[in-house]
């Protein structure tokens, strides 16, 4: 059985997106957000807007570019949790509005990025999504919810792994 690049990507990032938004939820009932808004984990760091404004960048220009379209434009401008939701919300819209099958050759596309000082990575789709955009992604949602737990919003690993629901094993006691 293999594994299809649409199956490594679209759910991956929406699961985590759809987590994101919720611990904005939590984060709201239990902290003042502009206390929040400003949080970062050190003082190099962008804040919590930014962390989900680069992850949402990194899934829909992963899966844009693993389709070989352009990913639509979301200027950096939200500042308050209402608008990073929406941004969560219409960059899962994005992601799943792609037809896995656009994504089948994705892992054999060349995908080159290039950074404004001229330099860059060449890339098959399949190291990619592996190499750089996954591990990108995530370096963003957990950044997000490290900023969150020292905050002391009552985040834990339940909250990060939502999507997989309660436990579907019980042992008989």
């Amino acid at each position: 059985m293999s594994i299809s690049i649409h199956d490594v990507s679209v759910p991956v990032f929406v699961n985590a997106l759809r987590s994101m938004s919720a611990w904005l939820d939590k984060a709201a009932s239990e902290k003042p957000e502009a206390d929040l808004l400003i949080g970062r984990l050190a003082p190099d760091m962008r804040p919590l807007p930014a962390q989900y404004q680069m992850a949402s960048d990194s899934a829909k220009n992963a899966v844009a570019r693993l389709a070989g379209i352009e990913a639509p434009s979301m200027p950096d401008v939200e500042a308050t949790f209402a608008e990073l939701k929406e941004r969560c919300a219409r960059t899962i819209a994005f992601a799943e509005g792609i037809d896995p099958a656009a994504l089948a050759s994705g892992a054999e596309r060349e995908v080159e990025l290039k950074f404004p000082n001229g330099m860059g990575y060449r890339f098959t789709g399949q190291a990619y999504l592996t190499g750089f955009a996954l591990p990108n992604f995530f370096f963003h949602v957990t950044t997000a919810y490290g900023i969150l737990r020292s905050a002391g919003v009552s985040l834990g690993k339940p909250d990060f792994l939502q999507h997989l629901g309660p436990p579907n094993i019980r042992t008989a006691t």
